[in-house]
């Protein structure tokens, strides 16, 4: 809904009679309204009390109240936005319709008796966290800073790490109440055009009162595929790895109130890399890749498999004849892997809701809850629990969140498969769900590239950190304006 141009008045009577309508100032005890009277001449101004700079907007009124009535008489409007009002982010406004959102989003609106325009002074301030290493993205070595809420903050954190002239910061704003600021971010001379348009035409075709979910509302707009469980997108909250990420021909998107930005487009290999790898050597990080790799397909197919030689114990070599279990138990084999997945989710969101005083405790009752005391009952078996615990210690290992949750439906959509039809409900399941992700695509990307597709020389540098020296090419599938680094 696109609001009809309120033309600003010469008289100030009627500015801010409107202006203090809209704003509801009487209503709202923040909204605050001074009249002002400076060089015999009628002012006043609108601001958000929280959002403004107390000692910028007093130093400001004081150099106000210096002036005569003289210096104002001619090219007032002029002599206030270059001379009498020094400060860096002003600008004039001629719509009290934008004067009203500029003033709700922070900025202090100046109105003055006998200009038709309003001066908008940005002398605004957030409360912000520090910038702290990210729980999720923890490395052992490299930087501990990490993105807030603020998405001026996140900017500047940005810009400190991407000093090209070409680094361009495209300001948009989303929702018909919220008004939420949003910057689409991208390497001019590198990224590919279509890419930018394309993305910025999906934010702007958004109607909605707002995103009060932040980045993942504007993920579900931008991104379609509603009931696909895997990201399109890549969230990081680290700087460096968003600064790497426009350096390939990536866009960055920040939505303000969020401290995670969404990396644009991304395919499945994005979400199995992490930022640890980058700061060890090129072997030792090939190793942890390699590692996290079988964590992560541990944590997808042990169970089925598992659950498959388990009750198909003849489709087992006679040396791993000891995989099945022992005892199979009072409850169904695959019953009690339902409930022991039910129960680590409901494990890790007690987690999350519970006092980090209180964390120990929570850990010794699930201990002996799901450990001793369900074995010791008859309602789990030993090998359940034990190859149950070694795919979750996989899905944690995976460095994206989003992905891990994906994984873990996968995991149960495949044991459901395996229950169900046997080998032929592994081996149907399985190929399902390759087809399906080779079907999807991230703005136009393929999911799997350089897999499916295929491409050597990508997917060398997938299964292996390669040392940064020979990684002299940006990813074929962004089409950079520059391929070479």
């Amino acid at each position: 809904m696109t609001m009809e141009k309120k033309p600003v008045s010469a008289k100030i009577e009627e500015n801010t009679s409107f202006l203090k309508e809209v704003l509801a100032v009487d209503k709202s005890f923040d909204v605050i309204k001074l009249d002002l009277e400076y060089a015999e001449r009628k002012m006043a101004m609108f601001m958000v009390d929280g959002f403004v700079k107390d000692d910028i907007m007093h130093y400001l009124m004081k150099l106000l109240a210096g002036l005569n009535p003289e210096q104002l008489e001619e090219n007032t409007l002029e002599k206030l936005l270059k001379t009498y009002i020094p400060y860096i982010e002003i600008e004039q406004v001629d719509d009290l319709n934008k004067v009203v959102d500029l003033v709700l989003a922070g900025p202090t609106a100046l109105v003055v008796d006998g200009i038709d325009k309003v001066i908008i002074i940005d002398a605004r301030t957030y409360p912000v966290r520090g910038p702290q290493e990210p729980d999720i993205e923890r490395v052992v070595r490299g930087s501990r800073d990490g993105y807030v809420e603020t998405i001026v903050f996140n900017t500047a954190l940005t810009r400190r790490r991407v000093r090209d002239p070409s680094l361009r910061m495209e300001y948009m704003q989303v929702g018909r109440r919220s008004k939420t600021d949003i910057v689409v971010s991208y390497l001019e001379d590198i990224a590919d055009p279509h890419l930018v348009k394309k993305i910025k035409d999906s934010i702007s075709k958004i109607d909605t009162d707002g995103l009060p979910m932040g980045e993942k509302t504007l993920e579900e707009y931008i991104s379609g595929r509603h009931w696909n469980p895997y990201p399109m997108v890549r969230y990081t909250e680290r700087p460096d790895t968003a600064a790497a990420h426009l350096y390939e021909g990536h866009v960055i998107i920040m939505v303000d109130g969020s401290p995670s930005v969404l990396i644009t487009p991304t395919t499945f290999w994005h979400h199995l890399q992490h930022a640890e790898e980058y700061r060890n050597k090129p072997s030792v990080g090939a190793y942890l890749r390699f590692v996290r790799f079988i964590a992560v397909w541990s944590s997808i197919f042990l169970l089925p498999l598992y659950y498959l030689f388990a009750v198909q114990p003849d489709l087992l070599p006679e040396q791993f004849s000891y995989v099945g279990p022992n005892e199979t138990g009072e409850v169904p084999l695959f019953l009690q892997f339902l409930l022991i997945e039910i129960g680590i989710d409901i494990l890790r969101m007690a987690a999350i809701h519970t006092p980090s005083s209180l964390a120990t405790a929570l850990g010794l009752v699930a201990a002996l809850m799901i450990g001793q005391v369900a074995v010791e009952v008859g309602l789990f078996v030993n090998e359940v629990i034990l190859y149950l615990a070694i795919a979750a210690i996989g899905t944690f290992s995976t460095p994206s969140y989003e992905l891990s949750l994906a994984n873990r439906l996968v995991r149960i959509f495949l044991l459901a498969a395996t229950a169900l039809f046997g080998v032929y409900g592994f081996v149907i399941g399985v190929m399902a769900w390759i087809i399906a992700l080779s079907r999807m695509k991230s703005f136009d990307i393929p999911y799997m590239w350089p897999f499916i597709p295929f491409n050597f020389r990508a997917f060398r540098d997938v299964f292996l950190r390669s040392p940064m020296p020979l990684k002299n090419r940006r990813p074929r599938f962004l089409h950079p304006k520059d391929p070479d680094r």
